[in-house]
């Protein structure tokens, strides 16, 4: 079985301004004088950057949008379309994020158009589940996440144009992160349901963490099984906090 290409990928929220470009300039110079690092390395900046971060972006570093809307085009006033991220340059779209399912009541159904469309567009889908703390208290995580996994795959997803990302909601910016051993049972979890569907070529799937990732966890949590990189929030804003993290796959 092929083993996936781990990724670091950095969500940068509802930050940054132009000028912020700069971080991104560092990061490529420490991609460049550093170590090479086995796994991928993403950002995903707002919208309003899109476009100069893929102008400024060497070929060590991938650009990726947060969201997208399920339409190629139309009367939708303030969303962005898959094509449209494309032509700025970017090669993947964050679909799912708890805050999105959270702040804007999004559905697996809905997840799954979003991800349709970045399929349409010709780019990778980096599909998010997670349980709240609620329904981890309740021991419904595994069951949680998989229902989520399911619903949010749509017909047009293969083993080359997604990336799934672990992140249990309440680890997410508060500091707290699961113990190895749940981040373990989750991502094994996972792995199975997506070698159930997509056979073989399911072991090839990256699966990422995210929640409270930083440079003095990652080591840790990237050794854990079935953990291929990283949704990184806060601590992908610096470019040193966030080459510290992609650290854990220089030792590898």
């Amino acid at each position: 079985m092929s083993q996936p290409k781990p990724m670091v990928a950095g969500n940068w929220k509802m930050n940054g301004l132009k000028a912020s470009v700069s971080e991104l300039s560092a990061l490529s110079k420490m991609l460049e004088t550093s170590a090479a690092a086995s796994c991928d390395v993403l950002v995903c900046p707002p919208f309003t950057m899109l476009a100069s971060f893929s102008d400024q972006a060497d070929a060590e570093i991938f650009i990726g949008a947060q969201d997208c809307h399920s339409a190629a085009s139309g009367a939708h006033t303030g969303d962005i379309s898959a094509e449209m991220i494309a032509d700025a340059g970017a090669t993947h779209i964050i679909v799912g994020h708890s805050e999105r399912r959270a702040d804007h009541d999004e559905t697996s159904t809905q997840v799954a158009q979003k991800a349709a469309a970045a399929h349409r567009a010709g780019l990778t889908a980096i599909v998010c589940v997670g349980e709240t703390e609620q329904e981890r208290d309740e021991g419904k995580t595994v069951s949680i996440v998989l229902s989520q996994l399911a619903d949010s795959l749509p017909p047009s997803s293969t083993a080359s144009n997604i990336v799934i990302a672990y992140e249990p909601v309440w680890a997410i910016g508060t500091g707290r992160t699961p113990t190895t051993q749940d981040v373990a049972e989750v991502h094994a979890a996972l792995r199975s349901a997506l070698i159930d569907r997509f056979s073989e070529a399911g072991s090839s799937i990256a699966i990422l963490y995210g929640g409270s990732v930083k440079p003095s966890n990652a080591h840790e949590l990237m050794a854990v099984d079935n953990v291929n990189g990283a949704l990184v929030g806060g601590a992908s804003l610096k470019a040193t906090d966030f080459n510290g993290i992609i650290d854990a796959y220089r030792d590898a």
